[in-house]
């Protein structure tokens, strides 16, 4: 009878045991799967050339990832190339990334040309999607013109710059320089047998499945992935971005400069106009804003400018039309010439297109200017005492020689020419005379 007490302390402590495991056993299944939930991935989405608006863009996209702790960048990319020191930027911020970046060349169709190839190949991760392909990073002069020299140097500098990617990356060092000397391209396949990318998925969420698990080594060591199931948060440009990506269309900035030009020189010819001030404005400032991102050449410039200087003067000046032509031929050779390539990487040039268009807009606008002008020239004036050459009056007072006539309502002094004209006959005034007008006798028509 004695020990029953103690049986039953023991029986009620083991029911509160379990209890408790089975509770902690529920807190801790609830926090793993709030982690597994809580596992977020940063999108973003390269559509286009590469220019300084989409390196600021990839720098930002960066931050945000390190600042909200994402478990991995996902940068999407269809690119046919891009500007050097945005490549280089773009580069620099992949390999020295804290989170881990997924280049992954899509939607199907999609390339990755030229600077694609560097900023490919610079992920922690390389994909592509079925029928996208990468490759052809070989030195291309837009212009035309460059010497084997300069193109060897280009090259070499190129070459250099991918193998040191390639081999960081632990990729094929081989391909990539030959994509750079020899303008080889693989499709997705080909790159993935090739060991020059890591995988191969139709989509977004088979591409996260497929690399789950997988260990990446970043800025402050490795990385283990843990990206199924994980929620893919879109980051877009912002407004200033997408602002600078438009005007750094070196098309829109070469149309936004003549635009300013002509803006404000119309203002500065007729002071207090206000729109073309203000709309020149406006174009000039957008213009060189753009024009610091890209590679300018201040002959073509200055070309462009002495054009618009020619085509003022034209209006001004009878030159018979030579100086619009020069100023067709300077803005001409000024808008082939506005950017120059500096590297293997450039992917600056005007549209010949846009060059024609504009250059046959602003001839055109010019030549209807002189038009005016000369017809204004030609007509007949509609006010002042010059106006009244050829009108007709009638005779108030008889001219003999002298007298007076109405003419449009006013009487004016006449000196008739000939014989006497009697009163109330009309009479056609031939010219002035010290505000006396010459007139000549209008037969009357017979009934």
């Amino acid at each position: 009878m004695g020990s029953n007490p103690t049986l039953s302390a023991t029986s009620l402590a083991q029911p509160v045991d379990t209890m408790k495991r089975s509770f902690l056993v529920f807190c801790c299944t609830l926090f793993l799967a709030g982690s597994s939930a809580a596992q977020r991935v940063s999108a973003l989405t390269i559509d286009g050339p590469i220019t300084p608006a989409t390196a600021e863009y990839v720098k930002r996209g960066l931050d945000d990832a390190r600042r909200t702790a994402a478990q991995a960048v996902l940068l999407r990319l269809n690119t046919p190339g891009g500007l050097l020191e945005s490549t280089r930027s773009i580069v620099r911020d992949l390999l020295d990334s804290p989170v881990p970046v997924i280049v992954y060349v899509s939607p199907s169709g999609s390339r990755a040309g030229s600077a694609g190839v560097f900023i490919t190949i610079a992920g922690h991760i390389a994909a592509m999607s079925p029928g996208t392909n990468i490759g052809a990073a070989h030195p291309v002069n837009l212009q035309g013109g460059i010497d084997s020299v300069m193109n060897e140097k280009a090259t070499n500098d190129a070459a250099a710059f991918i193998r040191s990617i390639a081999g960081r990356r632990n990729r094929n060092v081989q391909w990539a320089e030959e994509a750079v000397r020899k303008s080889t391209a693989l499709t997705e396949s080909e790159a993935l047998d090739r060991n020059v990318i890591d995988i191969v998925a139709p989509d977004d969420s088979t591409l996260l499945r497929k690399i789950d698990g997988r260990s990446v080594s970043v800025t402050g060591g490795e990385v283990k992935l843990a990206t199924a199931g994980a929620t893919i948060e879109e980051n877009e440009p912002s407004f200033a971005e997408s602002l600078l990506g438009i005007i750094s269309d070196p098309n829109i900035a070469y149309i936004l400069f003549l635009l300013g030009l002509y803006g404000l020189l119309f203002e500065l010819y007729n002071p207090g106009s206000i729109l073309p001030g203000v709309v020149g404005g406006i174009s000039i400032i957008l213009a060189f804003y753009s024009m610091q991102t890209l590679p300018v050449n201040y002959a073509g410039v200055a070309l462009i400018v002495f054009a618009v200087i020619l085509f003022i003067l034209e209006i001004k000046i009878a030159s018979h039309g030579l100086l619009g032509i020069g100023g067709t031929i300077a803005l001409l050779l000024g808008s082939a010439m506005l950017f120059r390539p500096s590297s293997e990487l450039e992917f600056v040039e005007i549209s010949w297109s846009v060059i024609l268009l504009v250059a046959a807009m602003t001839v055109g606008f010019f030549v209807f200017v002189i038009g005016i002008g000369l017809t204004a020239q030609r007509r007949r004036p509609t006010t002042g005492a010059d106006a009244l050459i050829g009108a007709s009056g009638t005779a108030r007072t008889q001219l003999s020689p002298t007298g007076t006539i109405m003419v449009r309502g006013e009487l004016w002094n006449a000196h008739a020419i000939g014989s006497a004209i009697p009163e109330g006959a009309s009479v056609r005034i031939v010219r002035i005379d010290n505000m006396t007008l010459i007139v000549e006798s209008v037969p009357e028509k017979p009934l």
